[in-house]
């Protein structure tokens, strides 16, 4: 690799790792991350494909109180980087993406325990007022949790596609890679129930099932699905306006044009 590629896949790895504990541009998600390493890297379509995939694995993945969840940044530009320039296969960055999200985790939380020291020190500044000491602490969080992620990143990269590599991955048994990819295939599955547990929408339930027995008994691709779903989502919301506008008009003793749904605000949809 060139040293512009190294140096672009240290910002995109280090814009991962500072996403993965802000959570507002989610920069740190494999369909993101993976395709920005792709970028990076010359290849994009399978940063798209991988990243894609992993997104299914970790749609389920969040941290909830102080339960960290595995790191999907790591995940996603270490596997990316073994695929594209370890000449590896879509499959086996699926399965090393699990471990790897492992690890990530561990990483995580030991940095997250380095930054106690910047948040005790930010209790100081902020007894003296020093706001710009305050807002140096918040940097060197982030920068670590950078560093957590751009470091293997490009040190897997360097190494990456070398024999010493290469060997080492395909001496990996079948049956420990095969393993992988099945249980991220179960992973897919757990993500997507605690999403709709999380939804808690079982008025919605019968468009998830609709969607399986498409899927299962037709040819139907991506495409035809999302156009489906969204004929299905204005059918939903039109249903929803004229049942709330029909509460309204018996709430009012009727009504004329309300009935219709003219006259309601999405906000009440919420």
């Amino acid at each position: 690799m060139s040293g512009i590629e190294l140096i672009l896949l240290f910002i995109v790895a280090s814009i991962a790792g500072m996403a993965s504990v802000l959570d507002e541009a989610q920069f740190h998600r494999p369909v993101v991350a993976c395709t920005m390493t792709g970028i990076v890297l010359g290849d994009p379509t399978t940063g798209i494909i991988l990243g894609g995939t992993l997104e299914m694995m970790a749609l389920g993945w969040m941290n909830v109180g102080a339960a960290m969840a595995p790191d999907a940044a790591l995940a996603s530009t270490v596997s990316t980087v073994l695929v594209i320039v370890g000449h590896q296969s879509i499959g086996a960055g699926i399965a090393l993406a699990v471990p790897l999200a492992a690890a990530g985790q561990v990483l995580t939380i030991f940095v997250r325990t380095i930054t106690v020291f910047f948040q005790h020190l930010a209790d100081k500044y902020a007894d003296e007022a020093n706001l710009r000491g305050i807002e140096m602490c918040h940097v060197a969080g982030l920068l670590l949790q950078a560093l957590r992620v751009a470091i293997p990143t490009v040190a897997i990269a360097m190494v990456a596609g070398t024999d010493v590599v290469n060997n080492a991955l395909n001496s990996i048994p079948e049956v420990i890679t095969r393993g992988l990819q099945v249980a991220g295939g179960f992973i897919v599955v757990v993500g997507y129930a605690m999403v709709i547990n999380l939804m808690n929408a079982q008025k919605l339930m019968v468009y998830f099932f609709l969607g399986f027995l498409i899927a299962v008994f037709t040819d139907v691709n991506l495409i035809g699905f999302g156009a489906i779903g969204a004929i299905c989502a204005y059918f939903h919301i039109m249903g929803m306006k004229k049942d709330i506008a029909i509460e309204e008009a018996a709430k009012t003793g009727g009504g004329g044009s309300a009935v219709e749904g003219d006259d309601i605000d999405d906000s009440d949809l919420m």
